[in-house]
């Protein structure tokens, strides 16, 4: 979710019932596929948050990340992220919601200038993982301007981005409404390069219904799907090179909901359609032995 770029057409996942077989889309970068996906039989649950606590997300486990407030966040994005806000961010009815509402907290000693505020939550310092099975059912907002995005960072951050590898396990904007959208970066293939790989796909009522947003990430090839359904793959290479692969070290977990930017607010942002949520039911790793 940092820096994105645009990509090809989509593959389609109806409101009732997943088809099982579906067109793929048409991608220069040969990442579309179409794939099961499911929890490995012989993994183990290691880590989840149910959200079935009222009030603010457990500090154990999240942290808010407001570090670019006062300068400006990535991608020309609008909003302010603001920390321990339950306006912005909370648990409620035992789901995580994360809001973003058309406001200026001028207030706060960080404000940065931006028109609207929102959250962002991450594992960052709790938790990482290399390699497993991560699944967040969530439901989207939609309303242009609106960039709710699920993905993971490595935390070996010394190279900087995007060295450290990106996963986006799903990316929806606003102005696109139901098209989910799957990409990896990293130092070979990014979108400042113009190369990253992805593959996106539409799923009818992303933004009425609750998805399973899946992510298998072993050390010879990254799955991203929906609902049991894989629709991006990216393979290892083998060739033991960091600017390839460099998925073969600890990323933490981010959830997000940006307001703008130049890949989100590419249409402009709709203030009629805030305050918008993206509600979160559960977040659950699994790994193998």
């Amino acid at each position: 979710m940092k820096r994105r770029g645009l990509l090809a057409a989509p593959l389609l996942i109806g409101a009732a019932a997943l088809p099982q077989s579906f067109a793929q889309s048409a991608q220069a970068n040969d990442s579309a596929v179409d794939l099961p996906i499911a929890i490995p039989k012989d993994a183990k649950l290691i880590w989840s948050d149910e959200f079935d606590r009222d009030g603010a997300p457990d500090p154990a486990k999240w942290r808010f990340d407001t570090s670019l407030n006062r300068t400006g966040w990535y991608n020309d994005e609008k909003q302010y992220y603001a920390a321990n806000r339950p306006e912005n961010v909370r648990i409620e009815k035992g789901a995580l919601i994360i809001e973003a509402r058309n406001e200026r907290l001028t207030s706060a000693a960080d404000y940065g200038g931006q028109d609207y505020s929102s959250g962002k939550i991450d594992t960052w310092g709790k938790m990482a993982w290399t390699y497993g099975f991560v699944e967040v059912r969530a439901k989207l907002p939609c309303g242009r301007g609106t960039w709710p995005s699920i993905w993971m960072l490595g935390v070996d951050n010394r190279a900087g981005w995007p060295a450290q590898g990106e996963i986006d396990i799903m990316e929806m904007l606003g102005w696109a409404p139901g098209v989910v959208r799957g990409t990896i970066h990293d130092t070979a293939y990014n979108f400042k390069a113009g190369t990253q790989r992805g593959a996106r796909i539409t799923v009818a009522d992303a933004c009425g219904a609750f998805h399973k947003y899946q992510l298998d990430w072993t050390k010879d090839r990254i799955l991203i799907g929906v609902d049991g359904h894989a629709y991006m793959r990216f393979a290892n290479d083998g060739k033991g090179d960091p600017a390839t692969w460099p998925f073969d070290k600890p990323q933490y977990l981010i959830l997000n909901l940006a307001i703008g930017g130049n890949l989100g607010g590419v249409k402009g942002i709709d203030d009629q359609a805030l305050p918008a949520r993206m509600t979160v039911d559960y977040v659950r790793v699994w790994q193998r032995p």
